[in-house]
């Protein structure tokens, strides 16, 4: 049964086959209700064919009897046969001749009536067109069609023509017609769709083909979009290359930012070891040996925070720290924040400008998250100027949410780094030999301010300074 369900077919066959069988049904639907038409308005119109030959001999009859002729030679032949083309039957209808009581004068068939005379109730009903059983098929019907022969406004007599309904109705000819169109239409569309089918099958199999050679570890394959000329699939082609160059990319500085997490873990270890076993072994003493101590326990206290980092991060994105937002004065906070920063940072040769929004603008915020976003943000600027500088804060209002701008007068960000600024662990060339740490201050920062309904991203970079861009909703 498990495996049952877990059976696949291929797109061409799923599409070909359902579209088959829909067109089938459609198709003959259609042919259904065609029948129905073409019977309906070919009976109908051989029946006005009908009328308009009977009311023809009529006429003729009527002239024949003023000239002083005898009735019965005016069963024209020509006239039948003109009939017989008209209405393309392969019998001539029964045609008779009466005098105005019904009485039969004369008859070209008696087949389908045999009597002497027709009713006179049938002959003075309103309508021309009557039916009445066959004789010896009492589920065939007989067309009955009668035209009255008048000389002078009086009735002389009626011509009464008979013909059966399967003579009337035989549409051989136009079912088959019918049948070879639904049967050309069901080919020509069941050919279009399997093209179609097919040729919207060949990228997608290619793509599934590539993405199994993905999950295989081979990051190097590519799809070629020029062939496709669709642009849906066109967009899943460029879209799926561009998916494989960044996980490509993605796999690449994976091991290199875990050897580079595990470097910046092992160094201040074997660097405490060294140290250790250096006083412990009588190396240095006195003074020395304090010096040592204390760079030892500097060490601990960076790795401590290296590791705080590290587990703070994860559990964050375990959804496992909570974020507590309120209403908070947004220029109030941010100027807290830089303050703090100054007050923490040991040199002179960054100098901090802050400008304030004209008015109070009320964010919904989390203060202790809001501090650690603004120290990652200012210790990156600071981090990024070479010599001396200034780091510049502005806080803004932008419609739904007020925004705040940290921009520093440093080296930039390189074009190839800056779409991998906010992966886990990423740490760029200019950064990673300087700056000691495992490369989550801004993926954590942006974590921290989506979970705050609002957004940290790069706003522009260049050799002259970087800006980063800090979003939060406002409190209405």
């Amino acid at each position: 049964m498990s495996r049952t369900k877990g059976r696949r077919i291929s797109l061409l066959r799923y599409w070909t086959t359902r579209y088959a069988v829909t067109l089938a049904i459609g198709l003959l639907v259609l042919a259904m209700l065609s029948v129905v038409w073409i019977r309906h308005t070919t009976l109908e119109n051989k029946l006005d064919v009908s009328e308009f030959l009977a009311a023809e001999l009529a006429i003729r009859i009527a002239g024949s009897q003023q000239e002083g002729h005898d009735s019965e030679t005016y069963i024209d032949d020509d006239i039948i046969e003109a009939h017989d083309e008209l209405a393309k039957m392969d019998s001539p209808p029964s045609i008779f001749i009466t005098d105005a009581s019904g009485t039969i004068l004369s008859a070209s068939d008696q087949k389908l009536y045999s009597k002497e005379s027709f009713p006179d109730v049938i002959l003075k009903r309103e309508n021309d067109v009557h039916t009445f059983p066959m004789r010896d098929d009492h589920h065939s019907l007989v067309y009955l069609i009668k035209k009255p022969i008048n000389v002078n406004d009086v009735t002389f007599g009626w011509v009464v023509m008979l013909q059966a309904e399967n003579q009337f109705a035989d549409l051989n000819d136009e079912y088959r017609l019918l049948a070879l169109l639904i049967a050309g239409s069901g080919l020509l569309g069941w050919a279009a769709i399997y093209i179609l089918s097919r040729r919207l099958a060949r990228p997608i199999s290619a793509a599934a083909a590539a993405a199994n050679e993905i999950r295989n570890g081979n990051y190097g394959v590519s799809l070629i979009p020029s062939k496709v000329k669709e642009q849906e699939v066109y967009d899943l082609v460029t879209s799926f290359n561009d998916m494989a160059i960044r996980l490509e990319q993605l796999e690449s500085i994976r091991a290199e930012l875990l050897a580079g997490v595990t470097h910046e873990l092992k160094t201040p270890v074997t660097s405490i070891s060294g140290l250790l076993q250096a006083v412990k072994d009588g190396v240095v003493t006195g003074e020395e040996a304090e010096e040592f101590i204390t760079i030892s326990l500097n060490e601990t206290e960076r790795m401590k925070t290296m590791i705080n980092d590290l587990l703070e991060f994860n559990t964050f994105a375990a959804n496992a720290l909570p974020v507590s937002t309120d209403s908070k004065e947004l220029n109030s906070l941010t100027r807290d924040a830089v303050y703090e920063w100054n007050l923490a940072r040991k040199t002179d040769r960054i100098s901090v400008l802050f400008h304030p929004h004209h008015q109070d603008l009320f964010v919904l915020s989390d203060p202790v998250r809001f501090r650690q976003i603004m120290m990652n943000l200012l210790n990156n600027a600071a981090h990024a100027i070479e010599g001396t500088g200034k780091i510049t804060v502005r806080v803004y209002d932008s419609e739904d949410y007020a925004s705040i701008d940290v921009m520093d007068t440093g080296v930039g960000i390189p074009e190839s780094e800056q779409t991998l600024i906010f992966e886990r662990f990423y740490r760029g060339e200019n950064k990673k030999f300087k700056v000691r740490g495992l490369g989550l201050g801004l993926p954590f920062s942006q974590l921290l301010a989506r979970a705050m309904d609002g957004d940290l991203a790069l706003k522009e970079t260049s050799s002259t300074g970087t800006t980063f861009t800090l979003t939060s909703k406002k409190q209405r």
